[in-house]
């Protein structure tokens, strides 16, 4: 199993050993659940101290990548989607200066799940999506901002790909564009002209996804995100 591990020769040796045993779980000889062998049998095979691989496994436990259990060994730890998506929240929050890429991800993220949506929507799937349209055009008709209701809209397509991590990163992206782009979004819908515009585009979206047509729903979604993005300026 380890027959890929080599003499390590250089001057940051607990690296060395971090990334030859990322290689071995990118590889597939070291799968999840799997125990490592001890402290003392790798630091032989890599002709390094114990202290090194002692560091190598402090590290590879503080990323996440292995488990070591107190009298048990080290083992390969299950990374769950949830706690990989929590660390791009936490990126997303602590970095301003991304919310052009933001979009970009967006686009990314929302017109493949409009194409999926399309083809994977139940009956009360549609239903939430015409709900939150309504609500959307009570909203701008009262003089509101629909800015919540379009979020509905969004968030009821990417629950109709059935794929519970694009509505996790759905989440992930909903809670970072209010925080960094609130103000931005609130002068858009301030725009005259520009709810009822936003509501024709949701619509369309919808239209296409309630009638099964994939590709005119990615398109749609794509229009609809490409003119946000210009409008607020990013």
């Amino acid at each position: 199993m380890y027959e890929a591990l080599k003499p390590i020769k250089t001057k940051k040796i607990y690296e060395e050993i971090i990334e030859q045993v990322k290689q071995l779980i990118a590889e597939g000889v070291l799968n999840p659940g799997d125990k490592l062998i001890s402290e003392k049998e790798l630091a032989e095979k890599l002709q390094v101290g114990r202290s090194a691989v002692r560091e190598a496994f402090r590290a590879l436990e503080a990323m996440g990548i292995v488990e070591i259990r107190p009298g048990g060994g080290t083992y390969v730890r299950r990374v769950e989607p949830q706690a990989i998506i929590s660390v791009l929240s936490l990126v997303l929050m602590m970095d301003r200066d991304t919310t052009g890429e933001l979009m970009e991800l967006r686009k990314i993220l929302e017109v493949e799940s409009a194409g999926l949506a399309a083809l994977r929507h139940t009956p009360e799937e549609l239903a939430q999506m015409e709900e939150a349209l309504n609500q959307m055009e009570a909203d701008i008709a009262s003089g509101e901002v629909g800015e919540k209701a379009d979020w509905q809209f969004h968030y009821a397509v990417a629950e109709a790909t059935h794929n519970s991590l694009v509505v996790e990163l759905m989440n992930t992206i909903a809670g970072t564009m209010q925080r960094v782009l609130r103000t931005a979004r609130m002068q858009l819908y301030m725009t005259p002209g520009t709810p009822q515009r936003l509501l024709k585009e949701h619509r369309a979206i919808f239209q296409a996804i309630r009638e099964g047509r994939d590709k005119d729903a990615r398109r749609a979604m794509f229009d609809h995100l490409d003119k946000v993005e210009k409008g607020l300026r990013i």
